[in-house]
Order: C-alpha cells, then sequence, then structure tokens
C-alpha cells in the first residue's frame, strides 16, 4: 500500500454505560448528537478537514449501527483506494482470542493494520467527544519539537483538574511530570485523549506492554515513555471540547447548539461537519405550529409548538403538544396534545396523544442515581409509551410501555420502566 505520513486510530469501540438506556443497544460513538449527526461524525470530520485520509475506526460494543453509518466512508470523502476508512472489530487470530482489553491493546491488535501503510506518525482519536480540532497544526508542533509522543491538553478549572490525566510541562511545553487522576492536581493541563506519537515509539511501547492487562494509554503507555526518557510535549487547545459522556453533558452539548450564539457552530463553511445523511423530504411547519431558538431534522413535521430544542430528522410532532428545552431523536412519533420537558427521547420512539413527560418535583433515581442524576426524562430508543400518562423528572424507561405499567397513570420523579431485554 502507498506510504503515509500520518494514519488516524479512532477508538469507537466505548459501551458509554453512563448514557444509561441511550447506549443500551448502540456504542456511544453512534449516539445521534445535534439533530442530524452521531458523535463519530465530529472526529472522523476533523480528519477529513485536517488532511488526514486513512483511518482505523476500531469498534467493539454494539458496533452494528456505527459500522453501516459509516460504510465505506463516502460521507466523509474517505471511499478511497488507497488509505480510506477501515472498520476494525476485534478478530481471532491464531495466539489472541480477546476482546480489546483497553485503549492502547485495542492499538495492539492492529499493529498489521498500521504497518500496511508505513506510518511515521499514528494520531490516536477517541470517538466520543464534540469538538473541531486541526490535527494538521498539532503534527507542525510535534515535528517541530522533535516529540516522541504530543499529548492535546486542554486548560480545566483546578477544582476539576482531579478528574483528568494531568500534565506538568515547562515553559518550552515538554512534559515533565504526568500524573492520572490526581488527588491535589499541581497543574490543569488535562489530557484530551488526543495523541500523536512517533511510530517507531508508539510500537516499542506497545510491544514491551503486550502482557499488561486491559494496557491504557494514560494508565501505561504515556508513563512508559515518560520512564524511557522520551520527549513527550503537551500541545495546548483552547476551542470548544465537550466529553459527552454523561446525560447531562450530553443534554447540555446539545441545548447549547441552540444558544443565541452558539459555543459550538454547526455551520461554519470552511470546516464542515459531514455525515451519512439520507435523502429526506424537507420538514413541514404547520400554519398553527411556533419553533423558537431550536434545531430541526430534515423530514420533520411539527403541528405542535417547539421551544429550545433539538429535534432529529424524520420527528412527526402533533397538534397541541408543547416540546420544551428537550432532544427528540430522529423518526420519533409524538402524539397530539403531549408536553415534554427536560427530556431525551431515543430514535424511533412513539409516545401516545395526552401524556405529560418531565412533571412535578425532582427526586433520585431509584434504578442507578450514579446515572441518572440529571432532572432529565430519559427514554431509550423503540419504546413506546401510552396515551393519557404522566411521568415525573429524572425518569428511565426502556422498551414497549403499556398503560398497566403505570398504577393510577402516573410515574413518579426518580421512577422508571425497564422492559425485560432492555437493561442499560
Amino acid at each position: 500500500m502507498a506510504k503515509k505520513e500520518m494514519i488516524a486510530m479512532l477508538l469507537a469501540g466505548g459501551q458509554g454505560s453512563r448514557l444509561g438506556v441511550l447506549t443500551a443497544d448502540v456504542a456511544k460513538p453512534a449516539v445521534s448528537f445535534g439533530g442530524k449527526y452521531r458523535i463519530i461524525d465530529f472526529p472522523l470530520s476533523n480528519c477529513i478537514n485536517s488532511g488526514v485520509d486513512t483511518v482505523g475506526v476500531l469498534t467493539q460494543y454494539q458496533p452494528l449501527r456505527l459500522n453501516s453509518h459509516i460504510g465505506i466512508g463516502m460521507s466523509w470523502d474517505l471511499d478511497r483506494n488507497s488509505g480510506g476508512v477501515t472498520v476494525l472489530p476485534p478478530y481471532e487470530s491464531t495466539d489472541n482470542t480477546d476482546w480489546y482489553t483497553g485503549t492502547a491493546n485495542a492499538i495492539y491488535q492492529n499493529i498489521r493494520f498500521i504497518e500496511s501503510y508505513d506510518p511515521e506518525y499514528v494520531l490516536i482519536l477517541s470517538g466520543d467527544h464534540i469538538y473541531k480540532m486541526d490535527y494538521e497544526s498539532m503534527l507542525d508542533f510535534h515535528k517541530r519539537n522533535k516529540s516522541d509522543a504530543t499529548i492535546a491538553v486542554m486548560p480545566v478549572p483546578l477544582e476539576e483538574a482531579s478528574r483528568f490525566g494531568i500534565m506538568i510541562a515547562n515553559e518550552d511545553h515538554q512534559i515533565t511530570e504526568f500524573e492520572e487522576k490526581p488527588e491535589h492536581p499541581r497543574s490543569n493541563l488535562a489530557s484530551m485523549g488526543i495523541y500523536i506519537f512517533t511510530w517507531s515509539v508508539l510500537k516499542e511501547a506497545l510491544l514491551a506492554l503486550k502482557d499488561q492487562p486491559g494496557c491504557d494509554f494514560g494508565k501505561h503507555i504515556i508513563p512508559y515513555c515518560h520512564s524511557k526518557d522520551q520527549r513527550l510535549f503537551a500541545y495546548e487547545f483552547n476551542g470548544y471540547w465537550k466529553d459527552v459522556g454523561t446525560l447531562g453533558s450530553y443534554w447540555e452539548a446539545n441545548m447549547e447548539l441552540v444558544d443565541l450564539v452558539p459555543e459550538f457552530n454547526l455551520y461554519e463553511e470552511y470546516w464542515k461537519i459531514y455525515t451519512k445523511s439520507n435523502n429526506i423530504e424537507p420538514q413541514y411547519i404547520a400554519p398553527e405550529a411556533r419553533v423558537d431558538r431550536s434545531i430541526i431534522g430534515e423530514g420533520t413535521e411539527i403541528f405542535g409548538e417547539v421551544d429550545h430544542s433539538v429535534i432529529g430528522t424524520g420527528v412527526s410532532i402533533g397538534k397541541g403538544t408543547v416540546i420544551r428545552d428537550s432532544i427528540i431523536m430522529k423518526e420519533c412519533r409524538i402524539g397530539d396534545g403531549v408536553t415534554i420537558d427536560h427530556s431525551i427521547i431515543g430514535e424511533y420512539s412513539k409516545i401516545g396523544d395526552n401524556t405529560h413527560i418531565g412533571v412535578g418535583e425532582y427526586a433520585e433515581s431509584q434504578y442507578d442515581p450514579k446515572v441518572y442524576a440529571f432532572d432529565l426524562v430519559t427514554i431509550g430508543e423503540h419504546s413506546v409509551i401510552p396515551a393519557n400518562v404522566s411521568i415525573g423528572k429524572n425518569v428511565a424507561i426502556s422498551g414497549e410501555t403499556v398503560r398497566s405499567d403505570y398504577p393510577d397513570g402516573n410515574l413518579p420523579s426518580g421512577g422508571y420502566i425497564i422492559k425485560a431485554g432492555d437493561e442499560a
């Protein structure tokens, strides 16, 4: 194959368990975002906008939707004879029948794929962040500093720094120390999980640590390189970057798109976000409908009111229905006379007439308080909610529910209905 200066390896195997019922049947990078996109569209678009035309996408958990979304990469101009996009699920080999056990182990299991392009540099990306970044300028920085490994970092408030891998760098940006989730952080430069390695250096580290259980970049590869006195540099990024790993941050990042001056602009001409787009008819907004500060996907029909919300493609919203501060994913059917407040509704769900979602006072989740802690109603994809029921705040629902699942027509705040086979 043609030699490539740099290829990208995009880690997209994550389950995203903190997104609860949203990722019961779909990998986190394939979750909808911003009406028409999926989370993985952002790093893939960054690659093509940065001139990186060879991307290996490492899948694992529930890869079906991710595979069909990426296809042959045509939507990102990555359907190429040399390079392009390749989906890399775990596979059985004579000496290895493992799943990917850690971020670096996933790369180790694909050394042969990387070698086939004989790259000088390898860019490691995560498939579950929302941001725009020019990897070419990061590569220039890597070359300029004769770096062995360059880690993209972002300044975070010091009080939040203990949640991240923290880099301590000198005035030349060279990393002198590295602390994984320190209790008392001495720097606010957080690793973004984006790395450029000189391939010979990364390969040596992967081979040296191949028997390390759950081999991971932050916990093992970076400390190993540091212990070998290799040149590690911190590349500071000051743009918009959001880890949408919790229901709260996922909802917030979507809502920021519809602010009057959005912090993250989906509409920039020079840095387009590409996605797989089915040819869908235009949206229809009825004369009696009202839409304010919202994103509305193609093929959506609105007969009610939508306020400060993100509505996906092919959604229908009935007469007299009011939707506020919510995310409705593609192909949902929302009946007449419905109210939906502070909710996330998964793809292909149906909401019956005169149902009220997100009412009353907040209560702690009885299902999983670590995941459901954001005052949001979260409804998994392909769910059915019957007519004439009332659903409180901070609720989780997944599956085809019927009237008898709601005593007195109610599901109180903090409650849940998870149908068999839909555990998340």
